[in-house]
């Protein structure tokens, strides 16, 4: 156990970068958790999650902005998902770069879908900094002080396996039921 944390101390912080570079917050909640425990500094874990956000969506925002062409051919799956991207930044404009670090399911296609778009860059990168500060703080401070909760729920996963696919189950089906509604093709 005390190698495992040593570990994850020393590779913590690089493992956050990539996982918060993809838009992932569970590594984010994990070294809330770890600076909660003192394994980690809480003020590092925010900004390497903060800046590699940041970087992560711009990266997604100029990949949709100047390589439209490369990009539809993996968006093909997701036309409904980009479609739903595209509305919400017309009902919601900017309101949309800020929250969209916290909707699962669109995260990852709205800062495409707005590169695909004339935005602004400068006006993109302002609310996708601020945008992934706000989620860093959100999920890291939100983990470091529920550090003891989430702790407990991880022992009672490890006592008794079987609640965590369950758990799994139930989450990712509740959200595919949610994305299937968002996204359901209305019959005319």
């Amino acid at each position: 156990m005390e190698d495992m944390l040593t570990n994850l101390s020393t590779y913590g912080y690089i493992v956050l970068f990539l996982y918060s570079f993809g838009g992932g917050f569970v590594a984010l909640v994990a070294g809330g958790v770890l600076s909660f425990m003192g394994e980690m500094n809480l003020f590092l874990v925010l900004i390497i999650a903060g800046v590699a956000n940041f970087l992560g969506d711009s990266m997604l925002f100029y990949m949709g902005r100047y390589h439209k062409s490369e990009m539809m051919g993996y968006l093909h799956k997701h036309k409904r998902k980009l479609a739903l991207s595209h509305l919400l930044m017309k009902r919601r404009g900017s309101l949309i770069v800020l929250l969209q670090k916290f909707v699962y399911g669109i995260k990852t296609l709205v800062p495409i879908a707005i590169g695909l778009t004339k935005y602004n860059f400068f006006k993109f990168s302002i609310l996708n900094a601020i945008g992934a500060f706000i989620w860093a703080i959100v999920f890291g401070v939100g983990s470091y002080l529920s550090g003891d909760i989430i702790i407990e729920i991880f022992n009672t996963i490890l006592d008794k396996p079987y609640i965590a696919p369950i758990m799994l189950v139930i989450f990712g089906g509740a959200m595919w039921l949610y994305m299937e509604k968002v996204t359901k093709k209305v019959k005319k």
